[in-house]
């Protein structure tokens, strides 16, 4: 009805459609135009306030559809609408087969979900994924982690090998299968996946840990040292490492990281004490002690290596990852390690926009964002911050799965780093529930609303609950007979005037609680 053009139309809608859904428009003999709705409204002239009537028994309420033009189908392929669709003409729901041709849902092999408002399955062609590279973006409690693991779930069936930085420890729950979901609906079937753990800290630290992460300490050169130590380490701290290096392997024997300290100790240059703190932590932290990793074993087909984080400092994670990529990096380069993708959680820490942070890991991702297709190298990245994340690495991935974001600075950072961003686009993600998904790929003819399937190994990222904790505690407690008004942290009790009265106990009581000790 209307006017109507080649991009857009309005139409009187008289059965249910809703924004999202997809309609179809005859486009003479050649085919059907396709187009998404994106706007609905009602309205009823004989209730606008100018002319209200109380007596009007003919009003007529009136729904009408804003569809935007996403191609027309001309012998099984898509092509640019020509002219526009007659006013007059009926305006159909598109069926099955036309919407997956249309947006090319049919030819992928990545099963991710179902495209929202229907049960067509939403597919990715799983080597322009891998090979294209992909980012993840949501705000936090939005579903990013769960949808990774689908995603990393498919990939391995798929025969891929992966290595993932996990600073939390969320994905070794990949090993067991998932009991919770509607696995007929989504034709899901649970299962585990073959996942190995390492861990670059020690036994103590990471217990849990099936392997231990490792690099060859012996004959370590200034610029393998150098590319681990932090970005704001200065030139002068820089040169009295390659000195001290220079002298140990002028010597021609073999030497270790202790050498280094012992030698950079010699220095008479003050920079060296700042250089020296950076080199201790790596050595306390045992990652160039025993056995070194073979980098073959981290990348095996159809296998997940984990790099768990958890016990290892913050300022020392960007530096093994940073050594890590790098080995593996050129390892892939000569063809000694298969090709496969490396997954890199919460990437804002490791590759941090200007202004945002510094990390020694900064270069060797943003290497594999740029080179990383050339050598059978994909990048998954995955972030609760968009803006905080480097944006020459977004723009570098072809596909992105964007769950809900409301951050003005993310939605910002979004639109500079994702090409077609437009401001419906925008709103579309501020609204979007928990568990639904904005995919925006090359692969794909037009943005796609994705309800995420459910994962088919159990999910390990559950947030903790802090108020049923509580409640469980203070039950536990008057199950035990502690008197009414006894408070949860030790050494307090509540009395009447609601002050807290002390009670002497052994140091560090207090510490003991908090830490669950």
């Amino acid at each position: 009805m209307g006017e109507t053009s080649a991009h857009e139309f309005k139409f009187l809608i008289v059965d249910e459609a809703s924004r999202g859904s997809y309609v179809k428009v005859k486009d003479g003999p050649r085919g059907w135009i396709i187009a998404q709705v994106v706007e609905v409204t009602r309205s009823n002239v004989a209730y606008s306030i100018s002319i209200i009537d109380e007596n009007n028994s003919e009003a007529r309420e009136r729904v009408l559809g804003l569809a935007r033009v996403i191609g027309v189908t001309t012998g099984g392929r898509l092509a640019m609408p020509t002219n526009p669709p007659r006013p007059g003409d009926p305006v159909l729901r598109a069926d099955a087969p036309l919407i997956e041709m249309a947006l090319g849902l049919s030819k992928g092999n990545l099963y991710i979900g179902l495209l929202e408002g229907h049960d067509l399955k939403v597919r990715l062609e799983a080597d322009s994924f891998v090979q294209k590279h992909c980012s993840i973006l949501a705000k936090t409690g939005s579903g990013k982690s769960y949808t990774a693991a689908v995603v990393l779930e498919e990939l391995l069936e798929r025969g891929v090998a992966l290595l993932i930085i996990d600073p939390h420890g969320e994905y070794a729950s990949m090993k067991q299968k998932n009991t919770k979901g509607d696995f007929a609906k989504y034709d899901v079937t649970p299962r585990g996946y073959d996942v190995t753990v390492y861990s670059p800290a020690n036994k103590t630290t990471a217990p849990h840990a099936d392997r231990f992460l490792r690099f060859n300490g012996k004959n370590l050169t200034a610029r393998e040292l150098s590319a681990m130590l932090p970005e704001d380490v200065t030139n002068s701290q820089r040169g009295v490492l390659y000195e001290a290096i220079k002298i140990l392997a002028s010597d021609g024997g073999t030497y270790e990281l202790e050498d280094v300290i012992a030698q950079a100790e010699k220095d008479t240059s003050k920079a060296k004490w700042g250089l020296i703190g950076h080199l201790e932590a790596l050595e306390e932290l045992g990652i160039f002690s025993g056995k070194a990793t073979e980098l073959g074993e981290l990348l095996q087909r159809g296998k997940a290596s984990v790099i768990e984080m958890t016990g290892v400092p913050p300022d020392l994670q960007g530096m093994i990852v940073a050594k890590l990529l790098s080995d593996l990096f050129e390892a892939r380069k000569r063809g000694l390690v298969n090709p496969g993708m490396v997954v890199v959680e919460e990437a804002h820490n490791y590759i941090p926009e200007r202004g945002s942070g510094r990390a020694a890991s900064t270069p060797v991702i943003r290497t594999i964002a740029a080179e990383g297709r050339k050598f059978g190298l994909g990048l998954l990245v995955i972030s609760q911050r968009p803006a905080r994340v480097d944006k020459n690495v977004i723009s570098q991935c072809n596909t992105q799965i964007i769950l809900r974001v409301t951050n003005p600075n993310d939605l910002r950072a979004l639109s500079k780093g994702i090409e077609g961003m437009s401001s419906e686009l925008e709103g579309d993600i501020k609204r979007l529930p928990p568990g639904t998904a904005m995919l925006v790929s090359n692969e794909i003819e037009h943005p796609v609303t994705v309800k995420i399937r459910p994962r088919k190994s159990r999910h390990g990222g559950v947030s903790t609950p802090i108020v049923g904790c509580e409640r469980a505690r203070a039950a536990a407690g008057a199950a035990r007979g502690a008197k009414p008004g006894s408070s949860l942290v030790s050494g307090t009790k509540t009395v009447p005037d609601g002050g807290p009265k002390e009670k002497k106990e052994a140091s560090g009581g207090f510490l003991r609680k908090i830490l669950g000790k």
